[in-house]
């Protein structure tokens, strides 16, 4: 097993768990505990786990920064619901923007049904599944992020983004709370994301319910400034306030 994949392992065990020791992951991975420690010490350098005497856990952190390809598969099922339900949203022709979100990555796993359309996005991982298909797909150029190795950001990522009109954007956040306000942990994602909801006709928000009544560290809007929230969750119980926008049950 390579070391990125062993540490995604870990991070997956401890998704589950929520604590573990270093004796518990070097059985369950059949690995031995110098390795796992090795591991753990690198995964903490980089703020994933916290580690304690004899253990270890997911750092405490609603800003938990989680690799894409263990996000993808955290409520998965759900977040291809909503994937589903967002469809409708979309129309044959429409110019879609999608953000780094592994909620986005769902519905460009279903785009390329869509006859016409033309996708810009910042999702590397969505562009390389566009790349298997006969769509019009465009990446938005930048920096790959450090903290989001899947994603595009940075001034010419938002250059771009700023000189096309999309009919949609769909977006997700890492936090959403009862007043409406969602959040994300990465300050030049949500820079961007501002660029796309400023220049889409319909804004959307993809919205799993592991997002709700948290909160992050960068404030990113509210739900009140979207035209559409999709969601597994009936919303119209979870805000405190009502609002006139359009809340989908996935």
């Amino acid at each position: 097993m390579y070391k990125c994949e062993r540490e995604d392992e870990i991070l997956a065990l401890l998704n589950d768990t929520e604590y573990a020791t270093v004796e518990y992951l070097s059985r369950k991975m059949n690995i031995s505990p110098s390795s796992i420690r090795r591991d753990l010490k690198n995964l903490e350098e980089r703020g994933l786990v916290k580690r304690s005497y004899g253990g270890v856990k997911i750092a405490e952190s609603s800003g938990r920064r989680i690799p894409f390809d263990l996000r993808s598969h955290e409520n998965s099922a759900q977040k291809k619901q909503i994937a589903k339900a967002a469809m409708s949203l979309i129309n044959e022709g429409d110019v879609v923007f999608l953000d780094g979100s592994s909620s986005a990555y769902f519905v460009a796993e279903l785009l390329p049904s869509v006859s016409g359309i033309t996708v810009i996005t910042n999702n590397l991982d969505a562009l390389n599944w566009f790349s298997g298909y006969d769509i019009k797909a465009y990446g938005t150029g930048g920096m790959i992020s450090p903290e989001n190795r899947a994603v595009l950001v940075g001034g010419y990522t938002q250059e771009f983004l700023q000189k096309i009109h999309a009919d949609v954007a769909m977006i997700s956040a890492q936090a959403v709370d009862a007043d409406g306000a969602f959040y994300d942990c990465y300050a030049e994602e949500v820079a961007v994301r501002n660029v796309m909801l400023a220049n889409a006709r319909r804004r959307v928000l993809l919205c799993d319910s592991s997002k709700l009544g948290k909160t992050s560290t960068f404030y990113q809007g509210n739900v009140s400034e979207m035209d559409y929230v999709v969601s597994n969750s009936d919303l119209s119980r979870f805000f405190k306030e009502p609002t006139p926008k359009k809340y989908i049950m996935a």
